[in-house]
């Protein structure tokens, strides 16, 4: 996930933030009493979320908060080094109240907090433009097959530490990679831009990508582009469950959001599908949902 999205790999996890909080109880508490959902979230990282509440989780936090009939708010910090830290388990100094409570999108067995069960399932993806003489380019393989001097021409976008960087390194092309940053100091920065932006205006040929970031973008792209998403492999390691952060020691409340999780499956999949997430089964093949 870009990473801002966690499933890039390149977070370094501190010791001392897992342990868990002494007073998860009386949290649980006062969340259920005020009726308030206090979601942690990225001002400016769509498809996931932004300050207008345009991304998935911003939907599926809207949807979570009228099934339990509750007011929503946010806290939001840039998803970096010290996101956990800066949402989930920081406190207010005068209510001693933490500032949210759910993160909407980590993956499964995230070590910095107590995981649900997974809602939705990915898989990195490369992305093309339409027309630009790689339309034969049905699966990421065909791309290794394209004629060799063509293929050597090619400047491949990817973030450094990532799967696709891996699967290019096997291949013998990192030598063509344009390299791509997992997190940046400018909170105005956001891991789409590489498709947004550098793809759509032909400073790279290929962008390799997480797959909810690669089919939203190529969905929204004012030039056509073309998604074509890995399939799991053996070797290296393409897709990723995610689910959702509570704190840890917090098992009512992580009970709750997992029934929240199983009731609304459906329409959770009907969002992801309307933002051009590819979605993968139990079984690893692409699921065809209906937008919602």
């Amino acid at each position: 996930m870009s990473l801002r999205r966690w499933p890039l790999g390149v977070l370094v996890v501190a010791a001392a933030l897992l342990a868990p909080s002494g007073s998860a109880l009386a949290q649980e508490a006062g969340a259920a009493t005020d009726k308030v959902l206090r979601v942690c979230e990225d001002p400016n990282n769509l498809p996931f979320s932004n300050r207008a509440g345009e991304g998935f989780e911003n939907k599926i936090a809207e949807l979570f908060a009228r099934e339990l009939g509750w007011k929503l708010e946010y806290t939001w910090f840039p998803q970096r080094m010290g996101f956990i830290r800066n949402t989930l388990r920081r406190r207010d100094p005068n209510t001693n109240q933490f500032a949210c409570d759910l993160v909407m999108g980590v993956p499964a067995g995230f070590e910095l907090a107590s995981t649900t069960k997974p809602y939705y399932r990915s898989i990195y993806a490369l992305v093309y433009l339409k027309g630009k003489g790689l339309d034969s380019v049905q699966a990421p393989a065909d791309l290794i097959k394209l004629e060799p001097a063509k293929l050597r021409a090619l400047k491949l976008g990817v973030t450094g530490g990532t799967p696709p960087a891996d699967w290019l390194l096997k291949y013998g092309l990192f030598n063509q990679v344009v390299s791509y940053q997992t997190q940046s100091g400018d909170p105005e920065r956001y891991p789409g831009e590489i498709v947004e932006k550098d793809l759509a205006a032909g400073k790279i040929d290929v962008a390799f990508v997480w797959g909810p970031i690669a089919g939203y973008f190529a969905k929204n792209a004012a030039a056509g582009m073309a998604l074509v998403p890995f399939e799991p492999a053996p070797d290296i390691h393409f897709d990723f469950r995610i689910a959702m952060g509570v704190r840890f020691g917090e098992r009512e409340w992580k009970d709750r959001i997992e029934r929240l999780i199983e009731a609304n499956r459906g329409p959770i999949q009907a969002i992801l599908a309307a933002y051009g997430v590819p979605q993968l089964d139990e079984a690893g093949r692409l699921m065809q949902v209906a937008p919602r």
